[in-house]
């Protein structure tokens, strides 16, 4: 064996730490809702219930923290963390400049295979919407932005993107099932599906910005 390839400082990959799988589970306890906003957190209770100590749990506690999850309250323990309309209108705006330039840089790098992908993704739409299932429709919603970020090729764009968009689960409500905006949703993108397919970054961006922005209006009216 080459003396070169190992080192001494080469060491064992640990397995993945308790807080993170702990920190996984209460996320998607979080988002979707199973933990409501606003609840606070008997840590004793999830800590039995787990068949852990409170160590790892208040690590993953402040793992959630960190993502504005969960408010951790001096005194008064943990709680889940609510949004308000003041934070709706700090956060729409970072994710319309966000989205709108993986839009723009998806239209200039978007291959005919992408292209007929995204295509098939919006005819999900279209048949979803028609069918007025809203679930499907959010979850074909989901897998188009999701495939645009991937097209535009920058993955820390993609992962503040995903941060926000876990913050924004918190709320109550989608828009989707707000009267009229399924329909509204539909025909926003269609404006930003012929804009990529178009390879028109400029107009992909205002379209995907433009989409962002009256998701706002639907929840802030």
């Amino acid at each position: 064996m080459n003396s070169e390839t190992l080192t001494p400082a080469a060491e064992a990959i640990a397995p993945r730490a308790l807080y993170i799988e702990v920190a996984d589970r209460l996320r998607r306890l979080i988002q979707s809702h199973a933990m409501a906003p606003g609840e606070w957190i008997d840590e004793q209770a999830l800590a039995t219930q787990y068949g852990i100590s409170r160590t790892p749990l208040r690590e993953a506690l402040k793992v959630l923290a960190t993502e504005g999850m969960v408010v951790l309250k001096p005194r008064r323990g943990c709680y889940v963390a609510q949004i308000s309309g003041g934070d709706l209108e700090e956060i729409y705006p970072i994710m319309a400049l966000l989205e709108g330039e993986c839009a723009a840089s998806a239209a200039r790098r978007a291959s005919d295979a992408d292209l007929a992908e995204l295509g098939g993704l919006h005819q999900a739409l279209e048949h979803s919407a028609a069918a007025r299932d809203i679930d499907r429709f959010f979850d074909a919603n989901q897998r188009f932005h999701l495939l645009i970020h991937h097209i535009a090729g920058n993955r820390r764009m993609a992962q503040m993107i995903d941060d926000l968009r876990a913050v924004l689960k918190l709320q109550r409500h989608d828009s989707l099932y707000l009267e009229g905006r399924l329909v509204a949703s539909l025909e926003e993108h269609r404006v930003l599906m012929a804009a990529l397919q178009a390879r028109d970054a400029e107009a992909a961006r205002r379209a995907m910005q433009e989409h962002i922005e009256s998701s706002r209006k639907a929840l802030s009216s």
